[in-house]
């Protein structure tokens, strides 16, 4: 947006005519004028229009003066000196001076020649955005009355009165003041203009920000279906990062073009989606005017964005719900584990009642676990992000999971180099990322119903720089349908897990500005990759 010093600025420079622009007009103006003035005087060459012919020499004589003064000025104007008023003060003055002496010479104010001083006032005027008009007025005025003044005392023969003299006088004030309320009308006006003209431009940046910002596709098309406009998000979506205005859109996107021809035939259903590069889009049109000629926006949206905000609302909802009915849950929950416990206590039981017994406990457990991880999602806490070294800090994890799990404390294997991995996370998160993600690969990466060989693999990348942190087993890895499905919440192959735990580390590492991803085995496996930003 712009700021206030460029307005003024602005309106400084819009509301005054431009310097050399105007002398130049002056210039050129006052120039075909003397032409005209000398084409006068000299035709028909036996008697000219306007004065006989040894006047008609005269005047031939002081235009010639005249004509050498302007084109000096006009050397003047690139050189800008005098300064700009001053040379428009003795321009107007040289040219009432100059016009009064050719009215004398050919006859005085009866002639008609009066009026030429009338058009330098209204030129100074103008060009002085109505300063001094008044007194190019009264100098044109004192210029005629003295030139009838000087013809009745030498009794030269003149064609006027001191009434016509009185009357140009008139004219030359009626003007003047004439030219100085139109010329604050045109500044007023001008400065209008350019107030307006900043108010739209900071309105279209406004705008246009306002849509790149936005994580909607936004396309505007003409008749031709040709781009006007497109935003940032428009651009990942269609997957073509560098279209810009005047590319024909259905070239670029020819998914688009299908669906946007049915949609104006009608044939299209609510809610379809279409693949663009990689993602599922949801497209919506809106014509703009009756006319198909007038164009369309249409709007994009990425259908997993959108399954992703619903999940976060129902998963919101789900933790406010379960925030609420915790206690009555838990409650009986542990009346039913308790009775449990001193059933199985009993000597009376045979195999199959404790049989029974062991499902009801197990199933009570995990009820208690989705209880737990609801609840440890919907209470998460915003991220305290610190620098740490993540060389260091994987040795201490590494210990401290050994030591919560002495039976697989072998099977857990750490390369993080020599030197150091400085990055930003809350120690607290990037704990509970890695936990679940050990927890996930020792309960679901076993072969031949041993532990799997779990590996974390520190180091940084030197073309980026930055610092990425690879956890992978030697397991079976992830069935190929079940892979776009791993971080779904409440997604699991287990019977006795709880589906939040690959969720839970995404959502933990999105807060703390960490890209989790699982990338595959090498050669088999799962493989999950940290990115910290650089």
């Amino acid at each position: 947006m712009a700021s206030a010093e460029p307005r003024s600025s602005i309106y400084s420079s819009q509301a005054a005519f431009p310097g050399s622009s105007a002398l130049t007009w002056l210039f050129l103006y006052r120039l075909v004028l003397v032409a005209l003035l000398v084409a006068v005087f000299s035709f028909p060459t036996d008697t000219p229009l306007l004065a006989g012919a040894g006047e008609a020499a005269q005047a031939r004589l002081i235009l010639a003066a005249q004509a050498a003064l302007i084109l000096l000025s006009g050397l003047l104007i690139p050189a800008r000196w005098p300064g700009r008023e001053q040379q428009i003060e003795i321009a107007v003055f040289l040219d009432i001076l100059v016009y009064t002496l050719l009215m004398h010479i050919s006859g005085g104010v009866g002639t008609g020649l009066g009026l030429l001083p009338a058009i330098a006032v209204i030129a100074g005027a103008i060009l002085m955005e109505g300063k001094l008009s008044l007194l190019f007025a009264s100098v044109a005025t004192l210029a005629v009355i003295t030139q009838q003044l000087y013809a009745e005392l030498t009794s030269t023969a003149q064609g006027g009165t001191y009434t016509q003299a009185g009357l140009l006088g008139l004219t030359y004030f009626a003007v003047a003041l004439l030219a100085h309320v139109l010329t604050t009308r045109l500044r007023e006006t001008e400065r209008l203009a350019a107030r307006r003209k900043v108010d739209i431009a900071d309105l279209s940046k406004l705008n246009e920000y306002i849509i790149q910002s936005l994580n909607t596709g936004v396309l505007a098309i003409d008749g031709e279906r040709k781009l006007l406009l497109l935003n940032n998000a428009a651009r990942r979506l269609l997957g073509r990062p560098y279209a810009e205005p005047g590319d024909p859109l259905f070239r670029l996107a020819p998914a688009l073009g299908t669906w946007f021809a049915r949609e104006l035939r009608g044939g299209n259903r609510d809610q379809d989606l279409i693949r663009l590069d990689d993602r599922e889009v949801l497209p919506s049109l809106h014509l703009l005017g009756k006319d198909r000629a007038n164009g369309a926006l249409v709007y994009l949206r990425d259908n997993r964005e959108m399954l992703r905000q619903a999940q976060e609302m129902k998963l919101a909802s789900l933790g406010r719900l379960t925030a609420s009915i915790a206690h009555n849950i838990r409650n009986p929950l542990s009346s039913v584990t308790h009775a449990t416990q001193l059933l199985a206590e009993s000597e009376r039981l045979d195999d199959e009642d404790r049989h029974l017994l062991d499902i009801l406990r197990r199933n009570a457990l995990r009820i208690d676990e989705i209880v737990t991880s609801v609840l440890e999602l919907s209470r998460r806490h915003s991220p305290d992000v610190c620098p740490l070294d993540l060389r260091d800090w994987l040795a201490e994890f590494c210990g401290e999971y050994r030591d919560n799990h002495p039976e697989i404390a072998s099977r857990l294997r750490l390369s993080a180099g020599d030197g150091p991995l400085p990055v930003a996370a809350d120690p607290r998160h990037l704990t509970q990322i890695l936990s679940n993600l050990c927890d996930n690969a020792f309960m679901h990466g076993s072969r031949d119903g041993g532990p799997p060989l779990v590996t974390l693999e520190a180091r940084r990348d030197g073309a980026t720089d930055t610092v990425t942190l690879e956890l992978s087993d030697d397991g079976p890895g992830i069935p190929e349908q079940h892979m776009r499905e791993v971080f779904e919440p409440f997604f699991t192959t287990s019977g006795s897990g709880t589906g939040l735990g690959l969720y839970t580390s995404r959502e933990l590492a999105e807060a703390n500005a960490i890209r989790l991803e699982y990338i595959g085995g090498k050669p088999t496996g799962a493989r999950f990759r940290l990115s910290f930003g650089g």
